[in-house]
């Protein structure tokens, strides 16, 4: 197949499953299901890039056992939060809004736009697929890039999530560990493993791709991560914007000191 037939087979591929996922979702009525499979989709997606190039290469092998541990964490981490809390309240919301015309309108703002953008990110997916097979720096950098970005994610979500089984932390801010240097660090971490991977696929000739990790970053920062997170947790943590003030957004960094009253 040309390489613009393999990217067509995974875009085909994710729509198929994004259109399944939705019928799935209207017998639950639960739009978030989309969010557990958001990992898994990425294997979906490498798989079918591999199927239609006749077979993956060496660093695809390796790129695809990378995704495939991080989405089993991934998935699990986000079906157990799912399971605790009910739908999304970014869906839910919509759901009151649109009220029974959101069962239908969901297949296209929430499932078909985020196979699109799925595909879109993969990108550097596909390049390590296609491209070349030698081994370089940029294959050792682009695997040790994002298998720490998959660590860092790993270690946050691990933290937060005994922070919130704690109900003495009701109503408190997350300040130690790794969230001690960053307001997100697990939004941080999925950065990385992604521009690691971008790292690979530049050693396999496909520089190209640099689109998928700016989206993904741009997504994380300015559109469903950090600026949508913030918004609610500004109302609802009262101690959030004295967080705020002395953590860094996402690149972790030393918390910047508290300056005495009055000084």
């Amino acid at each position: 197949m040309t390489p613009p037939a393999v990217s067509l087979t995974g875009l085909v591929t994710v729509m198929a499953a994004m259109s399944l996922l939705w019928l799935i979702s209207l017998r639950l009525r639960d739009a978030s299901i989309v969010d557990p499979f958001w990992p898994w989709g990425f294997v979906l997606v490498g798989a079918a890039y591999a199927v239609a190039r006749g077979g993956p290469g060496s660093k695809a092998i390796l790129l695809l056992a990378l995704l495939i541990a991080w989405a089993l964490r991934l998935g699990l981490h986000l079906l157990r939060r799912n399971r605790a809390h009910g739908e999304d309240p970014r869906y839910a919301a919509m759901r009151r809004r649109h009220g029974p015309a959101f069962g239908r309108l969901s297949l296209f703002t929430v499932f078909w736009l985020q196979g699109v953008i799925l595909w879109l990110v993969s990108a550097p997916v596909l390049g390590v697929v296609l491209g070349a097979e030698g081994w370089g720096w940029w294959d050792a950098a682009g695997f040790l890039m994002a298998l720490a970005g998959a660590a860092v994610e790993a270690v946050a979500d691990g933290q937060l999530r005994r922070f919130r089984r704690d109900p003495d932390n009701q109503g408190r801010v997350l300040d130690t560990g790794l969230w001690r240097y960053s307001r997100h660090p697990n939004y941080f971490g999925d950065a990385v493993l992604w521009w690691g991977i971008y790292l690979v696929a530049v050693g396999a000739g496909a520089a190209w791709t640099i689109f998928g990790p700016l989206l993904m970053t741009v997504l994380l920062l300015r559109i469903s991560g950090v600026s949508l997170l913030e918004r609610g947790l500004r109302q609802t943590r009262p101690g959030y914007e004295d967080y705020v003030r002395r953590t860094p957004a996402f690149v972790p960094w030393p918390p910047r000191r508290e300056r005495p009253s009055g000084s």
